[in-house]
Order: C-alpha cells, then structure tokens, then sequence
C-alpha cells in the first residue's frame, strides 16, 4: 500500500517536470505541434483546457488498467493523469477565480506574469521548481514586480473553452 502511496506521487511530481517540457519547450521554444494549440490560450485565455489531451490519457489509462491491472507502471501513469487533472483545475482556477489562499496567489500570480509580461520564461504552472532548475526564472528583484503586476489582474469573466462546448455541445441536442 505504502509502495503504490510512494509510485503515484513520483507520478504526480513527473507530471510537473512533463507540464514544463509541454509548456516551456514545445509550447514556446520550439515550434511543434503544441505551439499552435498554446498560441490559442495565449491569444484567448479562455482557452484554458487541454481538452484534446484528455481522449487519449483516458484510453491509455482505461487500457493499461484493463491489460496490466494497478502494476507499478499503472500506478504511476495515475499519478502522472492525476497531475495533470490538478493543473487542468489550477489553471482554470488562475484564470477565472480569486486565490484561495497564499500559494494559489502566488502560482495565479506567477502565470498571469508569463501571459502578459514574459511570454518566454515562467513555464511551471503547478510549481516553480523546474523554471528554477531550467533558468527560466527570472531574477529575483524581477521576479517580485513580476508577480505584483500578475497578482493585480482580475480574474476573466464569461465561460472557458469547457464551458462554451458544453453549451454548444447542449445547444446543438436541443435544435
């Protein structure tokens, strides 16, 4: 029990080391198939879900329990899928809501910096801790009127990119 406690968890922490490489260099340094889709979220912040992703995490996870039960590999990849259900939550959460608390705020603050003042650096979403391994934080004395200038914008109204296909996707049943 304590074993499979301890492989989810290092799945959940490889999920942010995942996130980073997502964000940071396929989404922004390099051009590959995920820069278009994170160009949109950059243009349009509603944008927030990673809904595509989302398809083939659950057929891979539906199949793996199917083929290899709760294996060790099993337990992991659940804590690599349960990260990124976390940072699916914390990103909409930064978005479209006010911070719950201290570390929501900071985290709110710190993305909301990378989408309007440094599009090229400050890629953990759910952690700092690889923008510091990977040098992409900036400066401390930076990093602080960063974080005050993302901590004063307001949350975005009107619905994510979830909520306007849930209402087409209703809209489209009822015609």
């Amino acid at each position: 029990m304590l074993l499979g406690i301890v492989i989810f968890a290092a799945g959940m922490f490889a999920w942010t080391l995942l996130e980073y490489v997502i964000h940071g260099v396929l989404g922004h340094a390099h051009r590959t198939f995920v820069t278009p889709l994170h160009d949109v979220h950059h243009r349009d912040p509603h944008a927030v879900f990673a809904l595509g992703a989302w398809i083939p995490a659950t057929v891979v996870m539906l199949g793996g329990w199917y083929l290899f039960g709760l294996a060790p590999g099993m337990i992991f990849l659940g804590g690599i899928v349960a990260g990124f259900a976390a940072y699916e939550l914390i990103h909409y959460r930064i978005h479209f809501t006010k911070p719950a608390g201290s570390i929501e705020a900071s985290l709110r603050a710190r993305h909301l910096a990378h989408h309007f003042r440094e599009p090229d650096r400050i890629f953990g979403v759910t952690t700092p801790l690889w923008d510091y391994v990977f040098g992409s934080e900036p400066p401390s004395h930076r990093m602080r009127a960063l974080s005050e200038a993302g901590g004063r914008i307001a949350p975005l109204a009107g619905r994510s990119n979830l909520g306007r296909i849930v209402h087409a996707a209703r809209a489209s049943i009822r015609s």
